[in-house]
């Protein structure tokens, strides 16, 4: 009978000893599969990306970063962005215009018209080509021609022109120091915007 036990101990020691293990092995592995759902949710949830106020993070020439510059302005000009359209320009930035107005000095003076301006138009696009950058050490000066088109006050608008970029690397960072716009005189008819009244910048 002694024999018979041992046989029947040692299975039930086999299998409590596996249960056991069972036991001590499904909490670590459900702890580790809990932690990889939270690290997938947590990833999942993690805003994406975004550009810092200084521009993008991969290294860049001067030349790039003001097309980068010129382009990340007119894009905040475009859809209304002020926050990225103040990151482009100089707190003391001078603006003038492309009708017959006095400049502009300061961002603090430029906003209020540039909100006027802007709440009067929707499906904005400006387009730009023929850009030319010059750089000379911290100051550089950019200009192209630009295509604008867009409705203002219900009714659509056209023009094309120039604009004129002067730059300063202020503190690592490319500003507009001065925005000069001249508005293109056209010889194919286009409905414009009179005169003194909306045009870019």
């Amino acid at each position: 009978m002694e024999k018979r036990m041992r046989p029947v101990s040692w299975c039930a020691r086999r299998t409590f000893l596996a249960l056991g293990l069972c036991l001590l092995i499904l909490p670590a592995g459900a702890t580790q599969a809990s932690a990889q759902q939270k690290d997938k949710k947590n990833k999942n949830n993690s805003p994406l990306p975004t550009a810092t106020t200084n521009g993008p993070t991969i290294p860049m020439s001067d030349e790039q970063l003001i097309d980068y510059l010129i382009s990340t302005n007119l894009g905040a000009w475009q859809v209304g962005d002020v926050d990225k359209l103040h990151e482009t320009y100089a707190d003391d930035v001078t603006i003038v215009q492309g009708p017959y107005l006095p400049p502009v000095v300061g961002w603090n003076n430029y906003l209020p018209l540039y909100q006027l301006q802007h709440a009067r138009m929707q499906q904005v696009r400006m387009d730009r080509t023929n850009t030319v950058v010059k750089l000379n050490g911290s100051c550089a000066w950019a200009t192209f021609q630009w295509d604008f088109s867009a409705t203002i006050d219900g009714q659509p608008s056209a023009s094309q022109g120039h604009m004129t970029f002067v730059m300063e690397k202020r503190n690592g960072k490319w500003v507009i120091t001065l925005n000069h716009t001249s508005v293109a005189e056209q010889s194919a008819p286009k409905q414009f915007t009179p005169a003194g009244s909306t045009q870019p910048h």
